[in-house]
């Protein structure tokens, strides 16, 4: 793993959570890469969790798309058995490469990496983190609430379909663990790694904000299937789709960038609390 020194003095300074990752790395290492077996540790309880968050999402996406019922040759637990282990092994690899190709440019879950090696722990931004998601959650609801009326009309006969809080709510985990490891601890480290590798310099805040919008573009790209089974795939529809899981990527890859992924998931888990849980819950009440 190269070591590339990280500061630049025609950029901002590292935020407090970028400064403790690279102090630990200098302490513990005198600079040098991580040994394997700490990552591998971090990776696999990462794994753990991702293959938790498949499993918890069956429900959702069975309550929104029934018609994949008629799809499923095997009994429905055997498949999330299935789903999940594979999930676990996929998550922790997509983990570890995160976690290797993020030390170089101070991308990392510092408080996870802290409880697992037995050192303090530092304070956790929680205000930061769930204000940044609630306030995220209510952008998308805005923008939904504005884009939507101009859409074509719905595939089915019942219009946009709603989970209920509750699988909402288990829904929520796989968006903060699974999209995370997958668009902001493996994406984004890489495409800051390879700008190592290409320009052999430390990266500059470009680098970062070209990895936060290529990550964030493609998570909006990631749902189009979902709103596929909804409405047709139009122009509108497909912008709407990127466009507003996209700023919600940008946030969430910032908060990576600049506090460490845990921050980035919390923010990502209480967003979409406001979306599949507190919404659905208020439409029931209003209806």
């Amino acid at each position: 793993m190269m070591a590339v020194a990280l500061s630049n003095s025609e950029d901002p300074p590292l935020s407090a959570c970028q400064v403790m990752i690279m102090e630990i790395t200098r302490k513990t290492y005198q600079g040098g890469a991580r040994p394997w077996r700490e990552d591998f540790r971090l990776a696999a309880l990462l794994g753990v969790a991702g293959a938790i968050a498949v499993a918890a999402l069956f429900p959702y996406l069975l309550e929104l798309m029934p018609q994949l019922r008629s799809k499923i040759h095997i009994s429905l637990p055997m498949l999330i058995l299935i789903q999940s282990l594979q999930a676990a092994i996929v998550f922790t690899l997509l983990a570890l490469i995160g976690l290797r190709l993020g030390q170089p440019g101070a991308l990392d879950a510092p408080w996870l990496r802290a409880w697992l090696s037995g050192d303090t722990v530092p304070d956790f931004p929680f205000r930061l983190a769930i204000s940044a998601g609630i306030s995220t959650g209510a952008v998308v609801i805005v923008l939904s609430l504005l884009l939507d009326p101009l859409l074509p009309a719905t595939l089915g006969t019942t219009g946009i379909p709603t989970g209920s809080a509750l699988n909402g709510l288990l829904a929520s985990f796989y968006g903060a663990i699974g999209e995370e490891l997958q668009l902001r601890l493996f994406l984004m480290s890489l495409l800051v790694w390879l700008s190592l590798v290409v320009f052999k310099q430390a990266p500059r805040n470009r680098v970062y904000w070209f990895a936060i919008v290529i990550a964030a573009l493609l998570f909006g790209a990631g749902h189009l299937p979902a709103a596929a089974e909804i409405w047709p795939l139009t122009g509108l529809v497909v912008f709407r789709t990127v466009i507003l899981n996209a700023v919600a990527g940008v946030v969430f890859g910032w908060l990576f960038w600049r506090r460490g992924l845990e921050v980035a998931m919390l923010a990502h888990f209480c967003a979409d609390l406001v979306l599949h849980v507190i919404s659905p819950l208020l439409a029931g009440i209003a209806a």
